[in-house]
């Protein structure tokens, strides 16, 4: 099946693509691993005045939402700019806070979040939260109770050096005792698994212009079968992906979810792979802008949900289906 984008949906991508393409996101990444975020959270704020995250929240609550589609596409374009920051852990809260019973919560923290004013990350029972030392809000789930963490724990690395991680403070004010966290838990894996395929994406552009120009035996080792063969696999599998992203996103069931992260992330591996074979030793440092996305293919790979627990969700909604 063809997901084909109506107009709106075209422009609102390529208004992403331009405006991260001119922020130069390599080197804020490189700033926000080096936990240097004054850049980051500028383009934070040009995505929400471009309404990224409003695009998870409801009307009730100054968003636009909620509209998956539309959140879909633009985190596609988040992940081929490979955009640091708490992304799907922004939109994975703003899911939750929607959802709560008392809406006391939703009220007061949800339109910092659409405005870009703030941003959130969530831990889930003593994990580790990303990015807890620049988020503005903090909600950690410990126990079946949601709470407001006051405060986060020293820096820990990560995979991806922009992705980084802090235990958080324990306490702080309760939310809900009993939250929503399937619903979140959706969300989340829908926006990692639409970086993923950005990711993917970046990944085989980047790597078909590099065999276009590297040349041996007097011609461009793109030519050769064997590099090609490559190519038109990890090509497949991000066309595979695709799909069942928008589909999932039309959906929403968890189910679709999980299937479309596993097979967005999958894909995203297979290309990363493939593309750190086909530059060479090159591939390999951390000076070259391909390593920004490589390490983004990985730790997408694990987030939310690794392969296991997204197809055994696939397998557990399957069986649940009449």
């Amino acid at each position: 099946m063809r997901f084909l984008l109506d107009a709106e949906q075209r422009a609102f991508a390529n208004s992403l693509d331009a405006m991260l393409t001119a922020a130069d996101t390599p080197s804020v990444v490189r700033d926000w691993s080096r936990g240097e975020h004054d850049r980051g959270r500028a383009l934070w704020s040009r995505l929400a005045e471009a309404g990224v995250f409003a695009l998870a929240v409801p009307a009730d609550y100054a968003g636009m939402g909620p509209l998956p589609v539309e959140l879909a596409v633009g985190f596609v374009e988040l992940g081929r700019h490979a955009v640091p920051g708490p992304l799907a852990e922004t939109v994975a809260a703003a899911a939750l806070l929607a959802e709560l019973a008392d809406p006391g919560p939703a009220e007061r923290l949800l339109p910092a979040l659409v405005s870009g004013e703030a941003s959130a990350t969530l831990a889930l029972d003593g994990s580790y939260a990303l990015d807890g030392d620049t988020a503005t809000v903090r909600l950690a789930l410990t126990a079946g109770e949601l709470r407001l963490a006051p405060g986060h724990g020293p820096v820990r690395g990560c995979l991806d050096p922009a992705r980084r991680l802090t235990p958080l403070t324990a306490g702080g004010e309760l939310l809900s005792a009993a939250p929503p966290l399937g619903h979140a838990l959706t969300w989340a894996r829908l926006a990692t698994a639409a970086q993923a395929l950005g990711v993917g994406l970046a990944l085989l552009d980047r790597t078909v212009a590099h065999v276009g120009r590297r040349t041996q035996f007097g011609v461009p080792v793109g030519s050769f079968q064997a590099v090609k063969h490559r190519l038109a696999d990890a090509r497949t599998a991000l066309d595979f992906a695709r799909p069942l992203l928008f589909g999932a996103a039309l959906t929403m069931a968890p189910a679709d979810v999980a299937a479309a992260k596993v097979t967005a992330c999958e894909a995203a591996y297979t290309t990363a792979r493939a593309a750190l074979q086909l530059h060479g030793a090159i591939g390999y440092t951390a000076e070259y802008d391909l390593s920004l996305w490589l390490a983004r293919a990985r730790a997408l790979r694990a987030a939310w949900g690794g392969p296991a627990e997204c197809r055994a969700a696939v397998l557990a909604g399957r069986a649940a289906r009449p």
